[in-house]
C-alpha cells in the first residue's frame, strides 16, 4: 500500500510569529519616523509653496523652448510640463536623509547606540525613512499634486492601469533612493566628514533621476551609460509610466528592473555597512 506525506506548511508556527515580531519592530520605527516629522510640519506647508515656485519657473522655461517646435524629443509642452511637475511631486514622497543623518551619528559621537540595538540597522534607518515618507505623503505630495492640477493644465494618468503601475514604481523608487543614500551614509564611518560628498550626491541624483531634465534629452551615449545604472529608474521611468509611454510587457520590464535596483542597492549597503563598522572610532558627545 502506498503511503502519501502530506507537504507541511509554507511557514511554521515559530516562522509565522517571528516574521510577525519584525514587523511589529520595524512598524515602530516607521511609526516613531512619522511621528518625530510632526515636529516639522511647518517646513512641510512652506514645501508646497516651494514646489510650487519650482514648476512655475519651468512652466515658463518650457513655454518658450516650445515657441517654435510642437514637439522635442517625442514630448509636447502639455507632456513636458506634466512630466515636470509629476517628478517634483513625487520626488516630495522618496526624497529622504538617511545619508545626512548618518553622517550626524557619527558627528555627535551617537551611532555607537545604533549598534547595540538588536535590529538591522539599514532596515532600521530605512523603516524610519519610510514613516517620514507617509508623513510627506499626507502633508506635502498629495497637496502639492491637487495645487499644480489646479493651477496647470496637467495630464491626468493615460490609465487606471497606468496609474496603478505608476504609484508601484514611485514605492520602488524610494527604496532605490533609501539603498543609495544608506551606502553613501556608511561612508562617513570611515571618512568621518561627508558634507561635500551629500552635495555632489544631491546635485548629480536629479540630474541623472531625469528629475531635471528627461533622460532622452540626453546626448546617446549617456543614455547608453544610464540605462545600465539605477538612477533613470527613480524619476525618469515612474512618470514615463504615468504618460503612458511605457505600455504592455513594457511596464513589468520597467517594474522588474525596478525591484532588481532596490535587491541590488539594498545589498550593497548591508555590505557596505559591514565593512565600514570594522572600522568605527567615536567622536564629539
Amino acid at each position: 500500500m502506498a503511503t502519501y506525506i502530506l507537504p507541511g506548511p509554507a511557514f511554521s508556527a515559530r516562522d509565522r510569529t517571528s516574521l510577525a515580531q519584525h514587523c511589529r519592530t520595524y512598524g515602530e520605527f516607521v511609526r516613531v519616523g512619522f511621528v518625530n516629522t510632526l515636529a516639522y510640519r511647518l517646513r512641510y506647508y512652506t514645501g508646497i509653496v516651494t514646489y510650487f515656485i519650482y514648476v512655475s519657473v519651468y512652466y515658463f522655461i518650457w513655454k518658450a523652448i516650445f515657441t517654435h517646435s510642437a514637439r522635442i524629443e517625442g514630448f509636447d509642452f502639455s507632456q513636458i510640463l506634466t512630466y515636470i511637475a509629476v517628478g517634483w511631486v513625487i520626488r516630495s514622497f522618496y526624497f529622504n536623509n538617511i545619508d545626512q543623518d548618518m553622517a550626524q551619528q557619527v558627528m555627535e559621537g551617537k551611532l555607537a547606540m545604533d549598534l547595540i540595538k538588536p535590529v538591522n540597522t539599514q532596515a532600521m534607518y530605512v523603516a524610519q525613512a519610510l514613516g517620514e515618507a507617509l508623513f510627506r505623503l499626507v502633508l506635502l505630495t498629495a497637496p502639492a499634486a491637487v495645487v499644480l492640477m489646479l493651477v496647470y493644465p496637467l495630464r491626468r494618468p493615460a490609465s487606471f492601469e497606468h496609474f496603478a503601475a505608476f504609484f508601484a514604481s514611485v514605492v520602488f523608487s524610494f527604496f532605490i533612493v533609501a539603498g543609495i543614500n544608506f551606502a553613501v551614509g556608511t561612508l562617513a564611518i570611515r571618512l568621518k566628514s561627508i558634507l561635500g560628498l551629500l552635495r555632489a550626491k544631491y546635485f548629480l541624483l536629479e540630474l541623472f533621476s531625469g528629475l531635471l531634465l528627461p533622460i532622452s534629452f540626453f546626448p546617446r551615449a549617456a543614455q547608453k551609460l544610464l540605462a545600465a545604472m539605477p538612477f533613470q529608474y527613480i524619476s525618469y521611468v515612474p512618470v514615463l509610466i504615468y504618460l503612458g509611454k511605457i505600455n504592455g510587457s513594457g511596464i513589468w520590464t520597467a517594474l522588474g528592473l525596478q525591484l532588481f535596483w532596490v535587491a541590488a542597492l539594498l545589498l550593497v549597503g548591508d555590505m557596505m555597512w559591514r565593512w565600514s563598522s570594522r572600522k568605527i572610532t567615536i567622536q564629539g558627545g
